[in-house]
């Protein structure tokens, strides 16, 4: 296997492509007409953690960049990076240029973040494989967090918790079209008449069991924590118990691109643990539904599980909250189950109960 290169540098090389990009946009400025002045993340101090590529904002120093639109300019900013404590140059990883506009957005206290992406707001399901698909003109904070943790690529989860914690309304919208797009905004009654908002999948999943796992209190902190220390996050978790042998196999999932860490790791741990094989699959994918008036409502679940059977697909894993159900099928069957339950939850339709339609 390749060895990875030094995250450190990595930040250094992957950081550069931001540098031009905003240095060329502030070119374009000028010569329309315009002032502008651009900026990276350590010039204006967007101050995070020290986990390279995978980066944190903590705190963003707003007062240079006040300073320069109070001279009128257009500050253009590079986003997916920041600076540690040392000095050294961070990535945000996937998704960071979103959580970089957000946080600058609470920092400077904006009325409104605009995310201008290549859709023309947030969809029912992701219109490229279910035509049916409908775009959404306001969902919540917490409908968009489980939307964007569970595979919708329209905004990255950090961004979203961001705009959450310091009520920052972000309307997703096309850079292409003046068509107004999808507000995220706190939550309201009309969209707890919503039973379902949104149907969503991920493919970038992977499942690892652990099996003859001795049957103990603290063995799951034993496998879980030195994951945890290598950052990486773990999602589903299943325990199944075999009470006659004393041992039990713990499934999980990681996100794909941490599989063969992960793997690596247990491998090495199982021998310390007593347990007994751990294997791998990266055929798979997660299937959701979502919505805050599932909070209300009863048989989200049970039609889900039922609209699948009825295609034959087989579920392996499955994870509830109070607003998302979730399943673990096989990849496969990943178009098949999002037009299925697209139909089944009518979501080319406004679902709202009959007496607010």
């Amino acid at each position: 296997m390749q060895e990875l290169p030094d995250t450190r540098e990595m930040d250094m090389l992957l950081s550069t492509g931001e540098q031009v990009t905003v240095s060329l946009f502030a070119m374009a400025v000028k010569q329309a007409g315009g002032d502008a002045v651009s900026f990276l993340g350590d010039q204006v101090k967007i101050n995070t953690d020290s986990v390279h590529t995978k980066a944190r904002i903590e705190s963003i120093d707003s007062e240079k960049i006040l300073a320069e639109l109070n001279q009128g300019r257009v500050v253009v900013i590079a986003g997916f990076q920041g600076v540690n404590e040392k000095g050294d140059i961070t990535t945000l990883g996937r998704g960071g240029s979103d959580t970089t506009a957000v946080a600058l957005a609470a920092a400077l206290k904006a009325d409104s973040c605009e995310i201008f992406t290549d859709v023309e707001g947030v969809y029912t399901t992701d219109p490229n494989i279910c035509a049916k698909a409908r775009k959404i003109d306001r969902i919540s904070y917490d409908e968009m967090l489980e939307l964007a943790s569970l595979g919708a690529k329209v905004l990255d989860i950090r961004s979203v918790t961001l705009a959450k914690r310091y009520k920052v309304p972000i309307h997703v919208r096309s850079t292409f079209t003046e068509t107004e797009g999808t507000w995220v905004i706190e939550e309201d009654k009309q969209m707890e008449g919503l039973i379902v908002s949104g149907v969503t999948y991920n493919k970038n999943e992977a499942r690892i069991t652990v099996s003859g796992v001795p049957n103990q209190p603290g063995i799951a902190a034993k496998i879980f924590t030195p994951i945890s220390d290598e950052n990486i996050i773990v999602d589903m978790i299943i325990q199944n118990q075999d009470a006659g042998r004393g041992k039990a196999d713990m499934t999980f999932t990681v996100v794909r691109t941490d599989y063969e860490r992960t793997l690596k790791l247990l491998q090495e741990l199982i021998k310390k643990i007593g347990a007994e094989n751990v294997q791998g699959d990266t055929n798979i994918a997660k299937i959701s539904v979502v919505g805050v008036g599932m909070r209300n409502h009863s048989g989200i679940a049970s039609t889900m599980f039922s609209v699948l059977a009825k295609e034959g697909i087989n579920i392996s894993m499955i994870s509830t909250s109070e607003i998302k159900v979730s399943c673990v099928i096989e990849e496969k069957y990943t178009e098949l189950a999002v037009r299925a339950l697209h139909d089944a939850f009518e979501l080319d339709k406004t679902n709202l109960p009959s007496e607010e339609k």
